[in-house]
This record gives structure tokens, C-alpha cells and sequence, in this order.
């Protein structure tokens, strides 16, 4: 049986009486067994007697009989005014680990990929979301518009054109929950029938999306200008490029190679897919525009807050050629089961206020500061090793020696260092560099907390000490 509170002080409670024995030695027995188990948590304030009672369908002496006997045994607790509660002191036992534990988390974690936590605008955006809510439609808390709301598609077109030189409309922007999610609405809209090129160094989790989809992926090999596409395979029926900060290697796709993307687009039929992960994170100029502003109807520009703000808020958005609009759509499905509707319209406010804007720019100094503290170290501590692409994102590649990769990766480790080697985002099918050239360490500078951050960068020169001696 379910006894619930009655609109009563106390709280929702299952309770399975046995049918043997009397209903006052099941009713205790029932409640030692949920105290014992942990399910009445110490300090839980049960239902008063009468509630209890009307909820089983037992007399209200039976129940205050059976809080008199567990109060004696010493598992509940009652005063006068504060009802009837779990002992403090029943503890539930600890549960017992059916599997091996996980190795602690290295203490310095330089992985890529991951904004500063502690940045989040957490002020700005609890007063974003308070103006939101409160100018909300009623029908923003009914199911949800698969475009995304209007709200936020209108802002977006607005802040796209203004910073990034994107030339879109509200009804061309299909909101999605992050890049992962528009690469596959992409993957299904488009098919298997075709391979997909996309650059030799890149996320391997986004090549394993591509393959759940069935889509073979070519690698278009990369160098100092970004990706080359003039390699572009002919077979592609999409190229996905990574033009303002080649991930992970650092470069920016050179203006040449941003109009030879776009002509072989439109001399193939194929389709640029823009991956724009941190086309606001520039620290040496200002941020270059988007190639989808050079040519809509052949670009997808692929865009989230991942890195500006938070990867738990899961919200990302696509600026679609007019003849994707609706088929990307229709994969997404009748209602929007992915990103929450009042982060949408608190997204939307945040960017329209102006308040986006300013968190941006604070982080981008914020993430210039550390990339300079990373560079300076290095020139200092090791100074064969040097820093490569341009001065931009969340992450920096620091270019070793033939051969040392495996063995830098593991003096780190040693030393406490969560960081990830440049071999981890090749290609499988892109040809290793000769002699072992293209040994790197990815370093992502965003995430320590600052008063660790130091002693990170320490420990990785440590690392870099032991191998290469210098």
C-alpha cells in the first residue's frame, strides 16, 4: 500500500504491509525494514497518525501504537510540535560495490575541451532566467517546437550576424542539444549512401557518431593553414572542417582555402559542414567570420555553448541551406525532447541584454591570461618545445620530438598530469608522419581552478624535464 501525507506536515511513503500477523506488527515491521534499508532517511518527519491511518486503512491506535513501540526500540523519534521522525542516529548501511572502484581523478586536469566551471555567469544567468519566465507565453511550458523556440532563433540571428559574419534567418536556425546532436540529425538527413571527409586530425568521438550513422569518413589531411581541400575526396558528399581554430591542431583555414571549401561545394553538390566550437575564443585578433557568411545555401554552421558557458546547459544550434530546414527538422521529430525550453528563453535573454557578450569577453581575457602563463612557462622550462597554431580557444598543442609522445604522456601521468596526446585525433585511415614527426601533447588551459593551475603547469614541465632533458 502507498500512504501518502494527506495534504498533511509529513511525506509520500510506501509501505508494503504483510498479511500474516496482526496489522500493528506488520505496520512495524514494515517501517523498521524502510528505516533499516535507508529508503526513511535520518531526520525524515513521517506522516501524522491519522493520515497514515486513512492512507492503509487501519485504525489510527494501530499507528500510533506502532510509532510508540519504534520510538521505544529507539528507530524513530517524537516532541511535541515536531511529530514523528527517523532517529538521527539510524544510519542505513553503506551499499556494498558489486564492481572494482574507478582510479581517483589525476589532480591536475589539463584535458581539452572543458570551459572553466567555476566561470559560469551564475548571477547574470539567474536574472536572465527570472525575465524570462516572467515574459514567457503560456504556451512555452507546452510541448516543445522542434525548431527551437522563436524566442532564442531570433537572438541567434541577431548575435551570428553581428560577431561571427554569419548571414542566416530565425526560421534557417534549427536549435539542437550541442554539436554531437546536429552532426547526427546531419548523419540522417544526408544518409550512408555517401562518405563524409573530414580532416585528418579531429574529435574521434564525432568520426564514432558519423559510423553509428553508417557514414564512412575520409581524412583530408591538415598543416599549418588548416584543412587541405584541395584533397577534398571527390566521392564526399559533406566535408566537416573545424575553419576558425583547426581542432586540434590550432591553424585557421587560410582565405584561399575558405573559397575552395565553397567552390568544391558547389562544383560537387556537396555540403561544408562548420564546426564553429570556439570561433569566439581569439586572443591575437579580432575573431575571423564564419565561412557560412560567404556562401549559406552550401554551409551548415554548427554553434553551442559549450565552451562559452556550460556543456550541462545542452543547447547548440545549426544556420541550414533553405532545403535542409525541413528535413532536419522532420528527423528531429514533432516534439523537442533535448534542450529545455526555459534555458532556451533564458539563453535568449542573456544574448539580447547584452550580458553574453560581456561574459564572453571576460572569459576571453581570462583564457588569453592563461594561455600566456602556459607559453611564458614554457619558453622558460622547456624551450625546445614550442607552442603551435594561433593563439585562440580553450586548448594549445605543444609540439615534441619524434618518438616522445607515449613517454611524455607518461612521465606526466606520473606526476598527476590528466593531459592527452596528439595521436589520439588521428584519423585511423590518415598515414602517421614519417618518423615518428607530429608527436604533441593537446593542453587544455580552461579548466583548473586557478589556484591549481600553477602547480599544474609545474608539473607539466616536470614531465617534460624527465624526457627530453631540458
Amino acid at each position: 500500500m502507498t500512504a501518502s501525507d494527506g495534504g498533511g506536515p509529513g511525506v509520500d511513503l510506501h509501505l508494503e504491509l504483510s498479511a500474516a500477523g496482526g496489522r500493528r506488527a506488520a505496520l512495524v515491521a514494515a517501517l523498521r525494514e524502510a528505516v533499516r534499508g535507508g529508503r526513511l532517511a535520518p531526520g525524515t518527519r513521517l506522516p501524522p497518525y491519522r493520515s497514515l491511518a486513512a492512507d492503509l486503512g487501519v485504525a489510527r491506535n494501530t499507528v500510533a501504537d506502532a510509532y510508540a513501540e519504534l520510538v521505544a526500540e529507539g528507530w524513530l523519534t517524537s516532541r511535541q510540535g515536531s511529530g514523528t521522525r527517523v532517529a538521527e542516529r539510524v544510519a542505513a548501511p553503506a551499499p556494498r560495490s558489486v564492481r572494482p572502484t574507478a582510479p581517483p581523478p589525476l589532480p591536475h586536469d589539463l584535458v581539452q575541451g572543458k570551459p572553466d566551471p567555476a566561470a559560469f555567469p551564475r548571477t547574470a544567468w539567474a536574472t536572465a532566467a527570472r525575465r524570462a519566465l516572467a515574459a514567457a507565453p503560456h504556451e512555452a511550458f507546452g510541448i516543445g517546437d522542434p525548431h527551437g523556440r522563436t524566442e532564442l532563433r531570433h537572438a541567434l540571428a541577431e548575435y551570428l550576424a553581428r560577431v561571427r559574419g554569419v548571414r542566416t534567418a530565425p526560421d534557417r536556425i534549427v536549435v539542437c542539444s550541442g554539436a554531437a546532436h546536429a552532426l547526427r540529425l546531419l548523419a540522417r538527413v544526408l544518409g550512408p549512401a555517401d562518405p563524409w571527409a573530414v580532416e585528418a586530425y579531429g574529435l574521434p568521438f564525432h568520426r564514432g557518431l558519423l559510423a553509428e550513422a553508417g557514414i564512412t569518413t575520409l581524412p583530408v589531411a591538415v598543416d599549418g593553414d588548416g584543412a587541405r581541400v584541395a584533397d577534398i575526396p571527390r566521392p564526399a558528399r559533406a566535408v566537416l572542417l573545424t575553419p576558425a581554430h583547426q581542432f586540434p591542431t590550432g591553424g585557421p583555414l587560410h582565405p584561399e582555402r575558405r573559397a575552395g571549401a565553397l567552390e568544391w561545394a558547389r562544383d560537387s553538390g556537396g555540403l561544408v559542414i562548420e564546426d564553429d566550437y570556439d570561433g569566439e575564443f581569439r586572443y591575437d585578433r579580432r575573431p575571423v567570420g564564419a565561412v557560412q557568411g560567404l556562401d549559406p545555401e552550401r554551409t551548415v554552421l554548427v554553434g553551442s555553448v559549450s565552451k562559452s558557458l556550460s556543456p550541462a546547459l545542452r543547447i547548440g544550434w545549426m544556420c541550414l541551406p533553405s532545403a535542409l530546414v525541413g528535413p532536419v527538422v522532420a528527423a528531429k521529430g514533432e516534439r523537442e525532447p533535448h534542450s529545455s525550453a526555459t534555458d532556451q528563453l533564458t539563453l535568449a535573454d542573456l544574448l539580447s541584454s547584452g550580458a553574453y557578450d560581456r561574459h564572453v569577453r571576460r572569459m576571453r581575457r581570462r583564457y588569453r591570461l592563461r594561455r600566456d602563463r602556459l607559453t611564458a612557462l614554457l619558453a622558460e622550462r622547456a624551450p625546445a618545445v614550442r607552442v603551435t597554431g594561433i593563439a585562440a580557444g580553450l586548448h594549445a598543442v605543444l609540439e615534441l620530438p619524434p618518438g616522445t609522445e607515449r613517454a611524455v604522456l607518461a612521465a606526466t601521468a606520473r606526476r598527476g598530469v590528466a593531459v592527452e596526446g596528439l595521436d589520439l585525433y588521428r584519423h585511423p585511415d590518415a598515414p602517421h608522419p614519417g618518423g615518428g614527426a607530429g608527436d604533441g601533447l593537446v593542453v587544455g588551459y580552461a579548466t583548473p581552478p586557478e589556484r591549481l593551475y600553477e602547480p599544474a603547469l609545474e608539473a607539466l614541465c616536470d614531465g617534460l624535464d624527465e624526457v627530453l632533458g631540458v
